[in-house]
This record gives structure tokens, sequence and C-alpha cells, in this order.
């Protein structure tokens, strides 16, 4: 299906604000991926336990990319073709470019860590640009889902339809996956989307797991966001004190 440039025009001209699954968890993967691109870019690769440590976090990137494409295959290409045939056609065979890309990284981890150390740096190099052409292809491929595919969920569903196939999602992730989504999920958000977002887990979610994402995600927030967060959510602006 071929998607008009008045449905893309859609996005841009709508006067308030709708429900985007799309927008917070593609600034967590974009910080997740920038971020261990510049690790891989600046690795000792002569140092075992740095090496060790920065392809786990490939790996951990190459985890949650690969459950990230069967959840939104899973749901949100399931609600655009109930309503659009063909509308998810191309970001489809996108995800099977980019499933097949994760395992050629997983590939070339698992040659850096075993080659000799002469090879090392060959190997090194080959990872950084192959997960460097990883990147900017998902950064593209995130834009045409922010643009292409809203165009087409928000001309077709009510914003509480789309909030029901959002929370289908998120129930299907696992509590290890989810605790590494709000790790790059929270930070990366501005003030008021991670105000809003950490009241919606406190509604829903038990206190202890509210506490838990809150311990998680402090340390990689500066003071003075901390502090914006504090206020929004109700709580002492003292490091360390969480929800009761």
């Amino acid at each position: 299906m071929h998607i008009d440039s008045k449905e893309l025009a859609s996005v841009a001209a709508v006067a308030a604000p709708r429900h985007d699954m799309y927008s917070g968890i593609h600034k967590a993967l974009r910080a997740m991926m920038a971020d261990t691109l510049l690790a891989v870019g600046r690795m000792d690769v002569d140092d075992g336990l740095e090496r060790a440590r920065v392809t786990e976090r490939v790996l951990e990137l190459l985890q949650l990319c690969g459950s990230h494409l069967q959840h939104e295959n899973d749901f949100v290409h399931a609600a655009i073709e109930a309503r659009a045939p063909g509308a998810s056609d191309r970001i489809g065979h996108e995800h099977e470019d980019h499933a097949r890309h994760i395992a050629q990284l997983a590939d070339a981890v698992a040659v850096l860590r075993g080659c000799d150390p002469a090879a090392r740096p060959g190997a090194a190099a080959r990872l950084y640009r192959e997960l460097a052409l990883f990147v900017a292809e998902n950064f593209q491929h995130m834009h045409v889902e922010e643009t292409a595919h809203n165009a087409v969920l928000w001309a077709r569903y009510t914003d509480a339809e789309l909030e029901a196939v959002h929370d289908a999602l998120v129930g299907a992730i696992r509590p290890d996956e989810m605790m590494v989504t709000m790790r790059w999920l929270v930070p990366f958000m501005n003030p008021a989307e991670r105000a809003g977002l950490l009241c919606g887990i406190r509604a829903k979610a038990p206190a202890p797991a509210f506490d838990a994402i809150l311990a998680l995600v402090q340390p990689h927030l500066d003071a003075t966001e901390w502090a914006k967060l504090a206020r929004a959510l109700g709580l002492p602006p003292v490091a360390g004190l969480v929800a009761a």
C-alpha cells in the first residue's frame, strides 16, 4: 500500500498531541545505539575486561533490538494491517533485514571475542563499522515509523484504541527486558515525558517495581533533572529517597 502524502502531512498538522507508540521507545533505542557505538569505537581491545564489557553491551543492544522488532510486528504492524492492509509492508521487510543484520553483528562479536591478539584491532574495526551502518539504517527506519506509520495509525484509530494496543505490547515485555528499556528510556526523555511516564507507571505498577525503576534511573539523571522529576512526582528532592 502506498502511504499518501496527505497522510504524512497530517502528522505535522495534528492540532493536539496524539498517542504516539513510537516516540518513547525510539528515544531509548537511539540513546542506547549511540552510546554503544561510541563505546565500541573507544574500546581498548587489549584490555580483556573492557573488551568483555563492551562486547556484552553490544549483545544487550542486539537482544533489545530483536525483541523490539518482534513486539512491533506482533502488535503495531498487526494493528496497521487490520485497517490499512499493506501499509506496513516496507517496514516489515526492513525488519527482516534488521534481523539478519543483528545476527551478523552477533557473529562479529563472537569473532572479536575469539580471535588472536594480533587480529583484534581488525575485528574491532569491522564490528564498529558494521554497528555504525546498523545504527544509521535504524535511525532512518525509525523516522519512517514516526511519520508514515503514525499517519496511518492516527487516521484509523482513536487514542483510546492506540493506548490499548500499546498496553498489550507493554504487557508482553519480560521484566528483565523492561528494566533495560527503562534504563535507556527515562533518562533520555524530556522532563514532561519523563514525569508523565513515571506517573503512569506509579498508577499501574506495584510500589516495589516503581521504586526499582526510580533507583535504576536516578544515577543517570543530573541534579537538576532529578529535582524536576521529584517535584513532578511529589518526592523529596534528596538522593536515595524514592516512593513509599
